[in-house]
């Protein structure tokens, strides 16, 4: 019993000092690249119109929804049946290129701000695949989504969704404050190399339609 019990101390000391360093943090990057922000806000505004941000709801932790902010990359258009074209169509260059240097992902500081992600962490997916998980593929939901995460620094999207499942809950096993900084510090350079952006003629990547589907192996 005195062995569980400063098992959960420690474990609670350990999520106390990732929330400070993400609070810390994230207002920090707020504050200096405020400037930043403003200028891809107004020219989102110009290139792509309104909204100038993305808003989607996504499961945290816990699979709780909370909504997720990003920069818009994406055109609004349709086809001849109203119906949105594919992404790979309606991102356009500018799109691409704030994707590319993951400018996109800033107003995601906001989230962290709030509590409802942290900057490292499985990266929050669509609500719809929840029920689409394994039991162990579902881990990756027992921690914060983050801005970053232990896939998006071997892979990104040019991994197959089984790939980044085991990188997440990986990561939800072996996650200390060392480890944060050091994919901190990989995404950085994963973002100058502009590696694994999207996988092979896809704008992102493909729909996670379950394991073992046809289009995952």
């Amino acid at each position: 019993m005195r062995r569980a019990g400063v098992l959960v101390n420690t474990i609670n000391c350990s999520r106390k000092a990732k929330r400070l360093f993400d609070l810390t943090t994230a207002t920090a990057l707020l504050v200096v690249s405020l400037p930043l922000l403003l200028l891809l806000a107004l020219l989102v505004r110009l290139r792509l119109g309104s909204p100038v941000f993305f808003a989607q709801v996504r499961p945290g932790l816990y699979s709780r929804p909370f909504t997720m902010y990003k920069f818009r990359t994406m055109t609004d258009k349709r086809g001849a049946n109203g119906e949105l074209l594919p992404d790979v169509r309606r991102l356009t260059p500018f799109g691409r290129l704030l994707r590319g240097a993951s400018l996109d992902e800033l107003p995601g500081l906001l989230n962290v701000l709030k509590g409802e992600m942290s900057l490292v962490g499985p990266r929050p997916l669509l609500m719809e695949y929840l029920p689409l998980y394994t039991p162990q593929q579902a881990r990756r939901h027992e921690v914060r989504p983050g801005v970053t995460g232990w896939a998006q620094v071997n892979g990104r999207n040019a991994l197959s969704w089984e790939e980044k499942f085991e990188l997440d809950v990986w990561y939800v096993d072996n996650r200390t404050l060392a480890l944060d900084l050091r994919i901190l510090w990989m995404t950085v350079a994963k973002v100058l190399r502009r590696d694994g952006i999207s996988a092979q003629g896809e704008a992102t990547m493909p729909k996670f339609t379950g394991p073992r589907s046809p289009e995952h192996g």
